[in-house]
């Protein structure tokens, strides 16, 4: 079968078929193949190689995590056993233990596990690792996209190298292109590519290798379907157009991506860019986040950055919660959009945000008294007998509904913690906040 057939009769895909036979055909992750590193010494033949240990590859998809520990298995001669977390459970880990322990024992050859999207694997799963890697009945490879902080268990952290991948340059996913382009494990020469379908094809990976070989396969079924006979056909950025519809958005709904695109968008809308917020914005929603995580959080912003600034904030915010629960998705994604531009354009202030925190920690380091008795309750028997509410003014006795009248403790008296700024309605705020003060005070 010629090159140009197989590609178009749904064999195996391009990205499986150009995965690297050694370490030296790797692209990126220089940091990880320095000479004596964990990676090279499991990839060592010899068993007992110094420094050969169990590792976890944390990345996101496509750097080449089951690239290496192919690469590893290939290169080192051991054995070499793959499981998914998606579909092995616990059975299929101590058969893999048991085995290896045979292997050991029978024929002194080393198992490597490699253990596939480690992070879908339960605390009881994963405890049936533990004594595999204790023991060294197996090097562990382990392979997650998210970060392990969050996903893996401590003691199987501690017993294991964690080694973080970095997305792919550029120059990596070129690399790999033009390989898979003129490589007889490719295609072989069945096509050729133009520089703006490279550059395409580049781009769109967003640094994942799978989905630059993935890409380029198809447009080169594109380009071959429509090539003449006898001809190589050059496939161009319009077929690449035509083959993939979209860029890669990377985001993990458990993980590091998760807080990173959340915190970017808050602190966009605190620092009043509302293009930058409106693109964290669509990045979660484009992503499949909770719409109801989104419109959460848009309420404590109101609150916390806005706050009194523009007391309408919360109003939008809330509304364009209830609106999402109303409405749901994709037609929620407007509401969240209005409260998101509505928030990041207004005055904002801190203050109330700054003023129950500063009460908080009053309280918690004790600096708190007895409330004053003119305050206490009075309703119940005997209460008066005590003084409570004796000598309580009402305030809408007053001319201006307000009289002068102690609040606070006797410890906390004249203690300020709500400091409104000469911001949008706060400046208003501010000044009544000042006579009120002064007729409290008695001035």
């Amino acid at each position: 079968m010629t090159s140009a057939a197989a590609l178009l009769s749904g064999q195996t895909p391009l990205a499986v078929r150009m995965r690297p036979v050694s370490l030296d055909e790797v692209a990126g992750q220089k940091h990880l193949l320095r000479a004596g590193s964990p990676i090279v010494a499991l990839a060592d033949p010899a068993a007992t190689s110094p420094g050969a240990v169990s590792i976890i590859l944390w990345g996101p998809p496509g750097t080449g995590k089951t690239t290496l520990a192919q690469a590893i298995a290939r290169s080192s001669g051991r054995r070499f056993v793959e499981l998914s977390a998606i579909t092995a459970g616990v059975k299929d880990v101590r058969e893999v233990m048991q085995e290896a322990i045979t292997q050991r024992d029978l024929y002194g050859q080393t198992t490597i596990l490699f253990l596939d999207e480690i992070h879908r694997f339960t605390k009881a799963q994963q405890d049936a690792l533990l004594p595999g890697v204790e023991n060294g009945w197996v090097l562990l490879i382990a392979a997650t996209t998210e970060n392990p902080s969050f996903s893996v268990i401590s003691p199987l952290m501690s017993r294991s190298l964690l080694l973080t991948l970095q997305p792919l340059t550029d120059d990596d996913v070129g690399l790999l292109v033009d390989r898979a382009v003129t490589d007889a494990r490719g295609l072989n020469g069945a096509v050729t590519l133009a520089d703006d379908a490279r550059a395409a094809l580049i781009r769109l990976a967003s640094g994942d290798a799978r989905r630059a070989l993935t890409g380029l396969e198809a447009a080169a079924a594109v380009a071959l379907s429509k090539g003449k006979e006898g001809a190589v056909p050059a496939a161009t950025a319009d077929d690449v157009a035509q083959a993939v519809d979209k860029a890669l958005l990377r985001y993990d709904r458990q993980g590091d991506e998760h807080y990173d695109v959340i915190s970017a968008f808050i602190k966009s809308i605190r620092g009043s860019d509302p293009d930058a917020a409106l693109h964290y914005l669509a990045r979660m929603i484009e992503a499949g986040e909770d719409p109801r995580f989104i419109a959460r959080r848009l309420v404590i912003s109101a609150s916390e950055d806005v706050g009194l600034a523009d007391p309408q904030a919360l109003s939008i915010a809330v509304a364009a919660a209830d609106a999402v629960a109303f409405i749901g998705m994709p037609e929620g994604r407007i509401p969240l959009a209005e409260a998101t531009v509505y928030l990041a354009t207004t005055a904002k202030s801190n203050a109330a945000y700054v003023g129950i925190d500063a009460a908080i920690a009053d309280i918690r380091s004790g600096g708190f008294g007895r409330v004053p008795l003119h305050l206490r309750d009075a309703h119940y028997p005997g209460a008066k007998r005590l003084g409570h509410g004796r000598g309580y003014v009402y305030p809408h006795d007053g001319e201006f509904g307000i009289l002068p009248q102690q609040y606070l403790p006797d410890e906390l008296r004249g203690k300020r913690y709500y400091e409104p700024k000469n911001l949008g309605a706060e400046r208003d705020i501010s000044a009544r906040l000042e006579r009120i003060r002064r007729i409290l005070d008695g001035r």
